[in-house]
């Protein structure tokens, strides 16, 4: 019986990877920043002048999205910091989140945690958690060792999702303050899961996969895996593409594995385009094809993942220079998909 080795941040490898990792790529709005009913700048204007927050925070909202008018960053900035100033936590967390992303100011972490502080000191629980997000990935010193933990933790005890995902991710790597307890994790990942949060679900799935905090199970694995798959999110594409190639939960089926694993390498997950590279190399489940698995393997080195190396220079040794310098072309073109 294969047993799947722990989450390691960063390490989306050939074996099943990482649930979570706890730095993401791009920065989201998700708390108190919908936009979609969001008003145009003309209904919010006459408040904003007044001095209102809510109302500047809205247009920052507005010039930040492109929602009712143009997409400016810098105005978006500029709206935040003076609900900020007010004391508005969403502007707070808002601006912080422009820091982090350096849009609209120049990227600086340190000011962001420094806004972020203000909010979470509001209970403003996404603030809470994009400061401890900042703390666990080293963006910023810890005022307190447990300083991470403790700020998931307030967020966590109010139902958020985020948060209590990343407090399982922390007690699953023993970092941040917490000390690996595989138990404690599976807690706070269970309640993150039941809410349907993806991640969670993912990092759940994994858990489950590798009898880590809870009984080793792989048709509940397959199942969470499905559940955040069906949400689009890469990370359990392919540990789903994986149980498939593995025959773990499911009826070894390679097709069905390739399916999972392009559907996160298409999104551009690392680990699934080299999963994917290896099937095409092999031609498992799909037909051989030296070119785009040379690709696929181009892209995944790109991110890291280099689990099939050894495939890659013997596929690479096969090939002539014409089809090399296409499958680079190929990757060099290559634009992940939303």
């Amino acid at each position: 019986m294969n047993t799947l080795p722990r989450p390691v941040k960063g390490a989306l490898s050939r074996i099943l990877p990482a649930a979570i990792l706890v730095s993401l790529a791009a920065v989201n709005f998700a708390q108190d920043t919908d936009t979609s009913q969001s008003p145009g700048v003309d209904g919010l204007q006459a408040n904003a002048a007044n001095g209102d927050p809510e109302a500047l925070n809205a247009m920052g909202l507005a010039y930040k999205n492109g929602h009712g008018a143009a997409q400016d960053p810098q105005k978006a900035a500029d709206f935040f910091r003076k609900a900020a100033d007010k004391g508005n936590a969403a502007a707070q967390r808002n601006l912080a989140l422009m820091y982090i992303d350096g849009k609209g100011v120049p990227q600086d972490f340190n000011a962001a945690a420094g806004w972020l502080r203000k909010a979470a000191d509001q209970n403003y629980n996404s603030a809470q958690y994009e400061l401890a997000k900042l703390y666990a990935d080293s963006r910023v010193p810890m005022p307190a060792p447990d300083e991470a933990v403790k700020l998931l933790q307030k967020a966590a005890d109010n139902n958020y999702a985020e948060a209590q995902s990343l407090l399982a991710i922390l007690y699953i790597e023993g970092r941040g303050g917490a000390v690996t307890d595989y138990t404690e994790a599976a807690k706070w990942v269970r309640k993150a899961a039941d809410n349907h949060f993806a991640e969670a679900e993912s990092t759940l799935g994994w858990m489950f996969a590798n009898g880590k905090g809870v009984p080793q199970d792989f048709d509940q694995a397959v199942s969470l895996f499905h559940q955040a798959a069906d949400q689009h999110f890469a990370d359990a594409q392919n540990n789903l593409g994986r149980m498939y190639e593995l025959g773990h939960g499911v009826p070894q089926d390679y097709t069905e594995a390739a399916k999972w694993y392009r559907l996160a390498a298409e999104r551009g997950f690392g680990g699934a385009q080299d999963n994917l590279a290896l099937l095409i190399a092999q031609g498992q489940g799909v037909p051989l094809d030296k070119v785009e698995a040379a690709m696929w393997f181009d892209l995944a080195e790109r991110h890291g993942d280099t689990n099939g190396a050894e495939v890659r220079a013997a596929l690479l040794k096969e090939m002539s220079p014409q089809e090399i310098a296409d499958a680079i072309k190929r990757a060099e073109n290559f634009v992940p998909k939303d």
